[in-house]
């Protein structure tokens, strides 16, 4: 009987929203096989025109003790918390107590001065260069959902001998940099970043189940916990963590409290009040070449279907949040999941695509699209064969191209993530029933096209076609041995098992290595380039997405 009045509710709320069941079980039966007390799943709620129009859960909060998730349910949010510290930087120049670009030094005077200035604003939209910490405690051989010390944290970002690369020179995702501005607005400020947010933001707009949780031994209440599929049955593990750094995360929150944050986008209660500082929280960075980062303070401005879009998201554990806005149209998704298997950013634009369905602008999406099949076209059309191969998009993360059933097949090499992409016109492919992602072959030699450059939502990424080493050519024996990194202060031991190249990483199980070219060898994103000295192995050099060129010696 509780349950039937709470899908009554839902529908009688829903009503003001569409007039129409359709849409209502539209997006329902997006969540069906998440709507059970079994299995985990999320809370959603849509934003229209100032109202929570829609709002409601599916799956358990805690498989456990069989308890639904609603929308009062405490998610963690991940990322999306950054939003929070800019917000609070933001905060702290209207009071005068710092400058975006104040140089970190003067907040954190033992940080290293690398020959290049850093300033709040590199940090702010990840244009610092400064290596990941999540990323250096796994190469660590840490787990994340362990407790981790802040000092701990602080001491090995600080102990890294060069950065990624110069400040400002290019955008690479750290989150070192918000784990370190919730650090200046301790300094500035005189208050950690919880209590600082929670007077100066949660409190004043009513947000009273959000918290930046900075001590694992507090209680929260309502809170949901974090599952992921089990990998030999069915069913789910339970992901505990202990985790409760703030910055790059840190905020538990619901639904209902960031219907409230979102709606502060428009009408800005806090602060000086009025909308410059809503303002300047989507402006973007800039590079050294003048050109956009791309990422704005802890925002991402976007384009779907020809509308202006402002998003995040977020994961940590089996948590996994988006907060998606369609400014102009005054209409928001929340999502926020608790199984590591959720894509709420993909949920997000299903929803969408079912409520705004008939405000997509389509006649500029068709525009650019064939802007791009127009170029594609000037050149002679390949065959599939001249097409296949690998392309790399970065050291470690490749595109490998295959005929499969007379269609082009995609994998990912970093997710293993595998797909067809069919023809449009020219040489430019797309995803079926996807044509804001596409796909361009270029740069004609040796009977083979050389780039792919891959389009989505107008940004493109050229990826490099590259010949694999065969594994028969390398002697895998001169590799073996123990390799020390200072940086981290860690060891690795890579021998040989079963003809293939393993690395072990303190106690965890050991990493299976496949080659990926002379001296070189893969596992995921992470690439392994040896180097050597008279013929023979004596270190490598590590590049793992947002660590680069981390140096290992041979002991």
């Amino acid at each position: 009987m509780k349950n039937s009045f709470l899908l009554l509710l839902c529908f009688i709320v829903f009503l003001p929203l569409s007039g129409q069941i359709r849409e209502r079980e539209a997006i329902d039966s997006l969540f069906a096989d998440w709507n059970k007390t079994n299995v985990p799943g999320c809370a959603l709620g849509i934003i229209k025109d100032d109202k929570l129009v829609y709002s409601r859960g599916y799956g358990s909060a805690d498989l456990e003790h069989e308890l639904e998730i609603t929308p009062s349910s405490v998610f963690y949010i991940g990322s999306v918390s950054k939003q929070f510290v800019t917000f609070s930087i933001l905060l702290l120049e209207e009071q005068g107590k710092l400058d975006l670009d104040d140089r970190i030094q003067k907040f954190l005077p033992d940080f290293p001065e690398y020959g290049s200035p850093l300033t709040i604003r590199h940090f702010i939209h990840h244009t610092s260069g400064v290596r990941d910490y999540l990323t250096l405690m796994y190469l660590k051989g840490r787990n994340y959902l362990d407790d981790m010390d802040p000092d701990e944290v602080y001491e090995l970002i600080r102990r890294q001998k060069e950065l990624n690369f110069s400040p400002g020179e290019k955008y690479l995702y750290s989150n070192s940099c918000y784990f370190m501005l919730a650090m200046i607005v301790e300094k500035a400020s005189g208050q950690t970043l919880k209590n600082f947010a929670q007077q100066h933001i949660f409190e004043p707009l009513g947000m009273k189940s959000t918290i930046f949780y900075d001590d694992n031994t507090d209680l929260i209440k309502n809170r949901v916990f974090s599952y992921r599929p089990s990998k030999d049955a069915d069913g789910f593990d339970n992901l505990i963590m202990r985790f409760d750094l703030v910055g790059s995360g840190g905020v538990y929150s619901n639904i209902e409290d960031l219907f409230l944050w979102d709606q502060n986008f428009y009408h800005n209660k806090l602060g000086k009040g009025g909308q410059e500082i809503i303002e300047k929280m989507h402006t973007e960075g800039l590079l050294n070449s003048g050109e956009s980062s791309g990422y704005a303070f802890a925002l991402n401005n976007g384009n779907y279907k020809g509308l202006k879009t402002v998003s995040h998201g977020g994961s940590l554990a089996g948590y996994r949040a988006q907060l998606m806005r369609f400014p102009e149209q005054h209409f928001s998704v929340i999502l926020l999941a608790n199984r590591g298997d959720a894509n709420p950013t993909a949920l997000s634009y299903q929803v969408a695509d079912i409520i705004l369905e008939n405000e997509f602008i389509k006649a500029p999406a068709k525009k650019e699209a064939a802007k791009v099949v127009d170029v594609a076209a000037g050149s002679p059309q390949y065959s599939f064969q001249q097409l296949t191969g690998t392309y790399e998009m970065q050291p470690g993360a490749s595109l490998e191209l295959s005929i499969q059933n007379d269609s082009l097949h995609v994998v990912q090499t970093w997710n293993k993530a595998a797909y067809n992409i069919v023809p449009t016109a020219g040489n430019t492919f797309e995803l079926p029933g996807k044509p804001d992602v596409q796909f361009v072959f270029s740069d004609f030699k040796n009977d083979q096209t050389q780039i792919l450059t891959v389009i989505q939502n107008g940004k493109e990424t050229s990826c490099k076609r590259i010949n694999k080493t065969n594994q028969d050519d390398i002697d895998l024996d001169a590799y073996t041995g123990i390799y020390y990194s200072e940086e981290i202060d860690a060891r690795y031991r890579f021998f040989v098992e079963d003809e293939k190249l393993n690395v072990q990483i303190a106690n965890n199980d050991p990493i299976t290595l496949e080659v990926y070219g002379m001296d070189q060898f893969v596992s995921g994103r992470t690439l392994v380039h040896f180097n050597r000295s008279e013929g023979i192995p004596v270190g490598f050099d590590l590049d793992a997405g947002r660590v680069k060129n981390l140096k290992f010696e041979k002991m």
